[in-house]
C-alpha cells in the first residue's frame, strides 16, 4: 500500500515537471553512448578532458566532438562520431540538437556533420538539421575530439 501511494506521488510530480525539464540533454548521452567519463556542461568537456583523455582535430568514430559554446549554444554541445563518410564528413549520434514534432530533447543517430574550415582542420562545421532536413545555415566552431584513451597518447 505504502509503495503504491508513493508511485502514485511520483506521477503526479512528474506532471508538474516540464517537458524541456524532462528532455534528454547532449552531455549525458554523450557520456552513456562512449564511454567517456566526463560531466557537467558540454562547453567544459575539452579543458575536463585535458590530461586525463587524449584530444586532437581527427575525427575518430567513438570520439566525442566537442563544440564550443557561442552565443545561441552557451553551454556547448557535445556528440559522438559514428562513421567516418570522409576527410571532411563525419555522422555523429547526439541528443538534444534538432528541434522535432516540436520538442527538443530527442537522440539522432547518424546526423551529418560537415567540415566546412578553411584549413580543413574540424576547427568549424555544420550540422545535420532535422527540420530543414539538411544542413542548417549556421556554423559551429569546435574544440576538437576527445578520445577514449588515456591522455598520455594525446597527439
Amino acid at each position: 500500500m505504502f509503495r503504491k501511494k508513493i508511485v502514485a506521488a511520483l506521477g503526479a510530480l512528474a506532471l508538474l515537471i516540464p517537458a524541456q525539464a524532462m528532455a534528454l540533454q547532449c552531455a549525458p548521452f554523450a557520456r552513456d553512448i562512449s564511454g567517456i567519463e566526463i560531466f557537467g556542461n558540454a562547453g567544459t568537456w575539452w579543458a575536463q578532458a585535458a590530461g586525463k583523455y587524449a584530444r586532437g582535430n581527427e575525427p575518430k568514430v567513438g570520439a566525442v566532438m566537442a563544440f564550443k559554446p557561442t552565443r545561441s549554444m552557451p553551454v556547448g554541445h557535445v556528440g559522438m562520431v559514428s562513421k567516418i563518410v570522409s576527410d571532411r564528413e563525419v555522422l555523429i549520434d547526439h541528443a538534444n540538437w534538432s528541434t522535432i514534432n516540436g520538442r527538443r530533447g530527442h537522440i539522432e543517430r547518424g546526423a551529418r556533420v560537415i567540415d566546412v574550415s578553411a584549413a580543413g582542420d574540424w576547427s568549424e562545421v555544420r550540422v545535420w538539421y532535422a527540420p530543414v532536413k539538411g544542413l542548417g545555415t549556421s556554423s559551429y566552431p569546435l574544440f576538437g575530439f576527445i578520445y577514449n584513451e588515456a591522455a598520455d597518447a594525446e597527439a
